[in-house]
């Protein structure tokens, strides 16, 4: 990573029912003879020394592609905004990188991007794409921790109406931009 950027912990949420796919723990499911964790493993791992997986499950499996595991503070699959909070909270550096486990197609620059436009604007930073926002791609400052919990303590479970409660950066991808395709459900394992 150039010296421009600071450093950042990694922050990968792998901790939903995968209800689109059967029930299965996305993260662990195969494409292309690896589990999709691996194919994001391997794009973020030189990015950082502290890389936090959020899983509520198969922890043993997720163990071998992270420094640390969370898990959600409460029982029953809360959501990505649990997640997030859990990854914030043990994270070691100020800024921190949030990615899903079934976007097997991201790439170091697109990170990269997301960083220096966090850094510039002093924030938050998400992508945009085709006009809505994508939390799974972010990068947040560590700061934001209190606003979450305090989201979270109100009621809301929307990671996405939690972070837009502050100043969020967008960086702009286009609809066809194929480092944001998620692989959440049997028939996008096909591409």
């Amino acid at each position: 990573m150039p010296d421009a950027l600071p450093p950042c912990s990694i922050l990968i949420l792998a901790g939903g029912r995968g209800q689109r796919m059967g029930g299965r723990d996305k993260g662990l499911v195969d494409w292309q003879g690896e589990p999709l964790i691996a194919h994001v493993h391997r794009a973020v791992r030189p990015l950082s020394d502290d890389l936090v997986i959020s899983c509520n499950r198969n922890q043993a499996a997720y163990q071998a592609y992270a420094d640390r595991l969370v898990g959600d503070a409460e029982a029953d699959f809360p959501g990505p905004l649990a997640g997030v909070i859990a990854g914030l909270r043990v994270a070691r550096h100020a800024w921190v990188v949030v990615l899903a486990c079934d976007a097997p197609l991201v790439d170091r620059e697109l990170i990269e991007g997301l960083l220096r436009l966090a850094v510039a604007g002093n924030g938050a930073a998400m992508v945009r794409q085709g006009g809505f926002w994508q939390p799974m791609f972010s990068v947040l400052p560590k700061r934001v921790l209190p606003v979450l919990e305090q989201a979270w303590a109100a009621g809301e479970r929307s990671l996405q109406k939690a972070l837009l409660r502050e100043a969020v950066q967008g960086l702009e991808c286009a609809e066809s931009d194929r480092r944001l395709s998620n692989f959440n459900s049997p028939d996008r394992l096909q591409d």
